[in-house]
């Protein structure tokens, strides 16, 4: 049970570790949970695309039901947002997600999610961490059922009903990179109009032997197909579709902040609202806030931090620069499906390029990015520590204005931009990331931040 450890958004490891009887281990904890809550409704079960899922997702199952609550599956792997999204839609306790994300596909993950749909906070998985013990079931009169059931229609109806798009004038590429957006998104854009053509459609274990990440590098035959067919945008997903990056004819890859700086934009035309960000997102957001007498409120890095601060804030929109995002009327969960949806009907209206050039030109130009140090996780603590001490009073030749401690330190200069230093949450790994008006600038941020941080590593 050592080797079971929920992390940022539950727990991954590779497959000599996440092994089915660690997995029945966790379904017991969570099912305990559950009871000492005075649960009883039913539990949906989860799974992505990956060669294990559907076989772990049956074994969490069968734990459930041996501690007598109704299981819900769904007729095939589906993305993470539609597994949420049931939670909420069909009254249900909470669900377990069997996914690894964008992680290779020797990795494999489960997590919880409450009943609410939106991420589980530290003190869910800490209870569920604490309850884990070998499983024990009911008698066979006290077990719950199991029940395969589509649950993608029903997110699918709730999509087109709060967003009501209509894509009728737009052409979109959309890459599904072999996971279980495939299906999903592209037939939901296809409903509200769109015409869609697709790329990495069919379900690959291995996706294609690479990791399912929606990154410049892995996008390049979307962005070169968005071009081709003079697509009004492209738009792919994660492995388990719970994130997006676009594509976008001028720019290519779209950088994330640009597209929640687009997104929420777009949203204020019609609504009001603050909006929610972590630490690591760009001030772009400050600043369209600020034009429309907004508020924004600054996160820890992870989704299940955005997520509280919209609740607690009523936010419009939420986001991370890492490619997640929710909106207001929407579970509190990122839906990568959801906000491709958005995202057409934010083109419809003005496409993103000339949207994003028309918000830099009244906003300044933003430029981020971000690098990653190895740490190993039992060090991650004491290089802050170290680093503590050690902040200077000036990088890349401004001056540290103030230090923000929100999540790792956050060094916010005096002309504007700020460097970044945080532990990853997924990855043996420290991260670094920065923001200011040009490239130049950047990368002297970032070889600054390199150089402070490797002295503790």
């Amino acid at each position: 049970m050592d080797q079971i450890a929920f992390g940022t958004d539950g727990w991954r490891a590779t497959l000599d570790t996440f092994t089915d009887d660690r997995v029945r281990i966790v379904g017991q904890a969570v099912a305990d949970y559950l009871t000492e809550e005075g649960h009883d409704e039913p539990v949906v079960v989860g799974y992505d695309a990956r060669e294990t899922s559907e076989g772990f997702a049956e074994s969490l199952a069968e734990v459930m039901a041996g501690n007598g609550f109704d299981v819900i599956l769904p007729e095939s792997d589906c993305p993470t947002p539609v597994t949420a999204w049931a939670i909420v839609n069909r009254g249900c306790a909470g669900a377990l997600m069997v996914t690894a994300s964008h992680n290779p596909p020797e990795y494999n993950g489960v997590k919880f999610i409450p009943e609410d749909g939106a991420p589980a906070l530290p003190g869910v998985t800490e209870r569920i961490e604490a309850n884990l013990r070998e499983p024990e079931f009911l008698p066979e009169a006290k077990q719950g059922t199991i029940e395969r059931v589509d649950l993608v229609a029903d997110h699918a109806d709730h999509a087109r009903d709060l967003v009501k798009a209509n894509l009728s004038d737009l052409t979109v590429v959309y890459d599904a990179m072999h996971g279980s957006g495939r299906g999903v998104t592209d037939e939901l854009l296809e409903s509200a109009g769109a015409e869609v053509i697709t790329l990495r459609t069919d379900r690959d274990p291995t996706f294609g032997g690479s990791s399912p990440e929606p990154s410049a590098e892995n996008l390049q035959e979307l962005i070169q197909a968005v071009r081709e067919h003079d697509a009004d945008f492209g738009v792919a997903n994660d492995g388990d579709a719970d994130r997006l990056a676009l594509v976008t004819p001028e720019r290519g890859f779209l950088d994330e902040n640009l597209f929640f700086a687009a997104i929420y934009d777009y949203l204020l035309e019609t609504d009001s609202g603050p909006a929610v960000r972590t630490v690591s997102t760009t001030f772009l957001i400050d600043r369209i806030a600020e034009a429309h007498d907004e508020e924004v409120f600054e996160t820890p890095v992870g989704f299940k931090w955005v997520a509280q601060g919209m609740g607690e804030h009523d936010a419009l929109m939420g986001g991370e620069e890492s490619g997640g995002f929710s909106v207001r009327g929407h579970i509190r969960e990122k839906d990568g499906v959801l906000m491709s949806l958005v995202a057409g009907a934010a083109a419809s209206e003005e496409s993103i390029d000339s949207r994003v050039d028309r918000l830099l030109a009244e906003h300044g130009d933003i430029v981020a990015d971000k690098i990653s140090l190895e740490c190993p996780d039992d060090k991650k603590s004491q290089v802050l520590s170290d680093l503590e001490s050690e902040i200077p009073d000036e990088v890349a030749g401004r001056e540290v204005a103030k230090v923000v401690t929100l999540d790792g330190f956050k060094l916010l200069l005096d002309d504007g931009s700020w460097l970044l230093v945080r532990p990853s949450g997924t990855e043996p790994a420290m991260r670094v990331y920065a923001e200011a008006g040009s490239k130049e600038k950047v990368e002297t941020l970032l070889a600054d931040g390199r150089e402070l941080v490797s002295a503790f590593l």
